[in-house]
């Protein structure tokens, strides 16, 4: 995995895979797309469990978020 990973970046991919944002509370978005709900935190950059997890629940690739 690489250093760092914006939030920014993840929620490009999310959206272009077609999950929707249902609402933001505090620094926390939600997505959504059929029956599956991420949650994304808007911090400077996502801890490497909290990534592996988006990654899990969205069934998204490294390859997507950083554009290769």
């Amino acid at each position: 995995m690489p250093q760092s990973v914006r939030p920014e970046q993840v929620i490009k991919a999310l959206e272009k895979d077609g999950f929707s944002f249902i609402k933001q509370r505090g620094s926390h978005k939600k997505f959504k797309k059929d029956n599956t709900t991420v949650i994304v935190p808007k911090h400077y950059e996502l801890a490497t469990g909290t990534l592996k997890s988006i990654l899990e629940q969205s069934g998204l690739t490294m390859d997507k978020i950083i554009g290769k």
